[in-house]
């Protein structure tokens, strides 16, 4: 059965916005997306859905289905609770998400390997979810649990968490190979150290150029991609160097790094939500506090830096909590704000929050993001316009409609 969307507006990912717009929704795919001149006479099926917007669905390109307990950021609490409470935990996360109008998920570290197989089998609804299954890390890295003895975390890699140590160009192949068994869709490596581990410091790059090429090449042998995690320059580099197609944070780009980054083709997820939203709470350890505040000017001036270079970015919020916690899953729609406080005009934020990001995924990329005949009809309508104000896009009740792949399910 065909659906016909009526729209003041038509917002189709990327390109020009279209007045009196009109998508038709055959199955799971699109079959037209355009001006209402021109479109399919033949009587739907049904009454036309009128909107005031309609536009694809969104992406949230960085996110963690952790399942701890609500406002937990320590890793050292999240592991002594069974997976699977953590996982049903996060089950109320992913219904937020489609409320918010979110239709794919980027999971770059969590439960969402195991819930990735369930929402595609429809039990369970929640965005189509791309996981990376568990982050890769230098002993000592941001990924490492820095409370614990390393026994313990080789521990915890074993009973299938989020977290895998690897030394050495064997160490960091065998580790991909794993998250590949699992059926990662992406691989996710920490090059850098980061805020919410306890020792490391951001700006020190934490893998050598030939691990992190050795995770590139493997990953790119089963046809994924790596995200890599980067706040200081060097890792960066690193991670440019050798051959990661995204780059997470990006906290201390410089005209350098964006030169690298327009060059390789490399894409800035910039995860702007969960710097703003921790630094608004203030609840966090010391030794986190510090390391926020030393990042968090920088970072927002130097993701303005990199969009005025021209690279290009995707939007990612690095939403991880449960219930009503800073940076909690539902939130996604507040990148779209920063991302326009940090100089970026409404339709290039949309582009970012669409049509980017199943670029992504590289190899793995699905026909999503774009309203255009024949790709997956994964939309969402909006009562009002966002191109006139992209606050619209941080409050669900003004998400009136989602579909995915053809499937109302909201609205």
């Amino acid at each position: 059965m065909s659906t016909r969307i009526e729209a003041d507006l038509l917002i189709p990912g990327r390109g020009a916005p279209v007045r009196d717009g009109v998508v038709v929704i055959d199955g799971p795919v699109i079959a037209y997306a355009g001006p209402r001149d021109g479109s399919p006479i033949g009587a739907p099926a049904v009454a036309p859905v009128r909107a005031r917007t309609v536009m694809p669905g969104m992406w949230d390109c960085h996110t963690h289905v952790k399942g701890g307990r609500p406002g937990t950021f320590d890793s050292a609490q999240l592991v002594q609770e069974h997976p699977a409470t953590r996982a049903a935990r996060g089950v109320q996360g992913l219904r937020r998400a489609l409320d918010a109008g979110v239709t794919s998920v980027r999971e770059l570290g969590g439960m969402g390997l195991h819930l990735a197989p369930v929402v595609a089998e429809g039990y369970l609804p929640g965005p189509a979810i791309y996981a990376a299954g568990a982050i890769l890390s230098a002993t000592g890295g941001h990924g490492d649990i820095h409370s614990l003895p390393s026994e313990w975390v080789h521990d915890c890699a074993r009973m299938g968490t989020g977290f895998r140590l690897a030394d050495g160009e064997a160490e960091c192949a065998k580790a991909v190979r794993e998250q590949l068994r699992r059926n990662a869709r992406i691989i996710k490596v920490c090059a850098s150290g980061g805020v919410l581990s306890v020792i490391d410091d951001p700006i020190h790059q934490e893998l050598t150029v030939r691990e992190l090429r050795t995770v590139v090449e493997v990953a790119g042998l089963a046809g994924r991609s790596v995200a890599a995690h980067c706040h200081g320059k060097p890792g960066i580099m690193a991670a440019l160097e050798a051959g990661a197609l995204t780059i997470e944070h990006g906290s201390y780009l410089d005209d350098e790094a964006c030169t690298a980054m327009s060059e390789a083709g490399a894409i800035l997820v910039p995860t702007l939500t969960i710097v703003r939203e921790l630094l608004d709470d203030g609840g966090l350890p010391p030794y986190a506090a510090r390391k926020l505040a030393g990042i968090a000017q920088v970072h927002r001036s130097n993701v303005a830096r990199a969009h005025q270079a021209g690279v290009r970015i995707a939007m990612g919020t690095d939403i991880q909590s449960s219930g009503d916690a800073p940076a909690a899953w539902g939130r996604h729609g507040r990148e779209a704000v920063l991302l326009n406080d940090i100089g970026m005009d409404a339709l290039d934020v949309i582009e970012a929050a669409t049509a980017n990001g199943p670029a992504t995924l590289g190899l793995q990329a699905p026909r999503s993001g774009l309203l255009h005949p024949g790709f997956d009809a994964d939309i969402i309508t909006v009562d009002g316009d966002p191109l006139r104000d992209l606050s619209l896009l941080a409050d669900p009740s003004r998400i009136t409609a989602v579909w995915q792949a053809g499937i109302l399910v909201k609205g």
